[in-house]
């Protein structure tokens, strides 16, 4: 007896992929979401109006038991439980069979297969199932279809940096529809420590958009699984890259899988953030990435963090704890079955390795709602992001002769300020502080955080804010603030300006010493810059300013490419309690120019500037243009430009070939040897 031909299928890619909302990708392969149905057709069945029996098999080892197996035959509707097949039309060749999965199908790379009577099954090929944010039966169902698009088809993102007095922005080229990329997130998956330990339960655990944040939380960054980015926040990056040179995410996740899966050097809390934002958004699950500005690393767990300074008023390396300019994290939108409805929707992970959860370095998912009502005791990783967003601060000086801290002041409202995002459809940002805390000082917000610290008993230790403690009821004499007089740029001398103000009405002589240093955005100390001291008088309620100027050439070699400056003054008052005044300063690179030159068409080069004057009276050496842009130009293209004189102005013209219509981002980075990383972007408006 002859062998049975092999079917042909058509997988109908074009009108299933608009459907289900897949069209964007560059692949071959059928790409579908669950809980919806997708139409195939097939020859090569000897009978096709006999019974035909469709195997849909993922994983390693494909069980009915684990759901990694369905077996199914043709029946007149679509199932509301299992997998499900209705015939659309048949002829004697061929036959059109409409396929749907069910709302919690396990997501992956599926094998299809068909029998008809009793011969063996004949392969139809492989398809990909994702998430569906468009379906209200599935876990990641997004009700708001603006929402939808943003935090699963947008491929731009603006992610927020910079400090909470000064907040900047970049873009970034999430690039999850990139050719390769979706492939690149599974391979992650099958990666992961939970794979290698269990290959068949980590599988079966795919349907849920829970475990699958926490996995891939621990997997976007190097540490315990070999995962996609290696962290490095020492100020030197010999040996990779800057994590300030990045501007996207597809390069990153090529160079992954090109070094045979070695983690890609370097990265910090942004690039982990929107690394773990390609992955989710790939996948279907709605994904965005979230600026908390003050953001509190509490390494002990007590919801307080300690820094240390000596008398002269340097920050001292002391205990784990510490304060970022800001940090980046994710937020998934996802239901909570193990919590509770109020507890579904957006929820917290974190790529970053800051502390181990569960022994390795993950984090999340928190359900923000539980952080902003102090239920820190839910899973997971509670603690800790409530801690990010609402730490109280201790400040004390440290004596190192004779081991004596002594408490300076608290701070119960410096943590988490100006929590931020992108707009829905807008290149603008969105403040979510009051989705993580109630008002800073209300009393809402220390009930929550004493129900917090009661949770993790810890209300009977030092409570920084209880009137009964004797320290902090020392009210000082003084007053003190760091002004900014001109410019914070990068290239420019810093001016600032002291103000003390004597609180009370005798005078008092004060001994200021100040100290300015370079940082990084962590506020870990890298050069000093600067010190100074002096002794004033003041009278009886009196203010009085200190002009501070620190120049160019005295902080040049001395930044770090965060371009951060932390100055601070501690003031010793005679016959007083010390005051401590603090600032953190982020400069700002000097602007780049993009002009796009005529209508940028599909398919039509377009010519575009970029301009660039050097601000300084130095010579500009090894001058490097980086750009990219998802469907404005392949991967990175990376321009050598020659040295520019003092307060010459470069212009470069580049030409781009867009490859589909629609708003399009362009991002350009500049970088040089006295400059780190000057980053802009276009709206380029692509026509058809």
């Amino acid at each position: 007896m002859a062998a049975a031909t092999q079917p042909r299928t058509d997988w109908h890619l074009k009108e299933n992929a608009r459907e289900h909302h897949t069209s964007k990708f560059s692949s071959g392969e059928l790409i579908v979401r669950r809980g919806q149905a997708f139409t195939i057709t097939f020859n090569g069945t000897e009978r096709p109006e006999q019974n035909l029996i469709f195997i849909a098999e993922t994983g390693p080892k494909p069980s009915k038991g684990t759901k990694t197996l369905a077996t199914f035959d043709i029946s007149s509707a679509v199932s509301k439980e299992g997998w499900s097949a209705v015939l659309q039309s048949s002829s004697s060749s061929s036959v059109s069979i409409s396929i749907a999965s069910p709302h919690n199908a396990v997501i992956g790379r599926y094998r299809l297969s068909v029998q008809s009577g009793s011969s063996s099954p004949q392969s139809l090929g492989t398809f990909v199932l994702l998430f569906n944010p468009w379906s209200s039966g599935d876990d990641v169902f997004m009700p708001n279809n603006a929402e939808c698009e943003e935090y699963v088809l947008e491929d731009f993102g603006i992610i927020f940096a910079g400090n909470k007095n000064h907040i900047s922005s970049f873009g970034w080229n999430f690039g999850q529809f990139q050719e390769d990329i979706l492939n690149i997130c599974l391979s992650i998956m099958d990666r992961s420590l939970y794979y290698r330990q269990d290959p068949v339960t980590d599988v079966s655990h795919r349907h849920d958009p829970r475990y699958l944040g926490r996995v891939l939380s621990a997997m976007v960054n190097a540490n315990d699984d070999q995962g996609v980015v290696l962290g490095n926040w020492s100020g030197k990056y010999e040996g990779g890259k800057n994590p300030t040179s990045w501007t996207g995410s597809g390069e990153i996740l090529q160079s992954w899988k090109k070094s045979g899966f070695k983690p890609v050097k370097y990265g910090q809390c942004w690039v982990f953030a929107a690394v773990l934002t390609t992955v989710l958004r790939c996948l279907g699950i709605p994904t965005r990435t979230i600026t908390n500005f003050s953001s509190a690393h509490d390494a002990d767990g007590n919801l307080r963090v300690d820094e240390f300074y000596d008398a002269e008023g340097n920050h001292l390396e002391r205990g784990a704890d510490s304060v970022w300019n800001f940090h980046v994290w994710n937020e998934s939108w996802f239901t909570r079955h193990d919590l509770g409805p109020s507890y579904s929707g957006w929820q917290v992970l974190d790529a970053t390795p800051q502390e181990e959860s569960g022994g390795i370095y993950q984090c999340g998912p928190a359900s923000r709602h539980a952080i902003k009502e102090g239920e820190v005791e839910l899973d997971y990783d509670g603690p800790f992001v409530f801690a990010e967003v609402n730490a109280d601060c201790m400040y004390w000086n440290y004596d190192s002769a004779t081991g004596k801290k002594t408490l300076i002041f608290s701070k119960s409202t410096e943590i988490g300020a100006s929590i931020s995002t992108k707009a829905v459809g807008r290149d603008s940002r969105v403040d979510v502080t009051r989705d993580y805390k109630y008002e800073e000082g209300s009393a809402k917000e220390r009930e929550i955080f004493k129900k917090a610290r009661k949770k993790l008993g810890l209300e009977d230790k030092f409570d920084p804010t209880a009137p009964k403690q004797e320290e902090v009821e020392l009210k000082p004499d003084i007053s003190g603030k760091f002004k900014v007089a001109g410019s914070l740029e990068v290239g420019k001398d810093l001016n600032l300006l002291l103000v003390l103000e004597n609180l009370q009405s005798d005078a008092k002589t004060v001994n200021v010493n100040m100290t300015a240093w370079s940082t990084l955005y962590t506020r870990r100390r890298i050069n000093q810059i600067w010190k100074d001291s002096i002794s004033v008088t003041l009278a009886p309620k009196e203010e009085k300013q200190f002009p501070i100027k620190i120049k160019y050439p005295e902080y040049q070699q001395q930044l770090t490419t965060d371009k951060t400056i932390q100055v601070t003054a501690l003031c010793h008052v005679e016959d007083g309690i010390p005051v401590l005044v603090k600032r953190n300063i982020t400069l700002d690179n000097p602007d780049i120019a993009i002009q796009v030159l005529g209508e940028a068409k599909v398919n039509k080069e377009v010519v575009v500037e970029v301009a660039f004057t050097n601000p300084i009276k130095e010579e500009l050496k090894d001058c490097v243009l980086q750009v990219e842009g998802s469907d404005l130009l392949q991967g990175v293209l990376e321009l050598r430009i020659p040295p520019l004189k003092a307060t010459e102005k470069s212009s470069t013209k580049l030409k781009l070939i867009p490859s589909e219509a629609g708003p399009k981002h362009l991002l350009v980075n500049f970088f040089c040897d006295k400059f780190a990383d000057i980053k802009t972007f276009k709206m380029v408006n692509v026509i058809n």
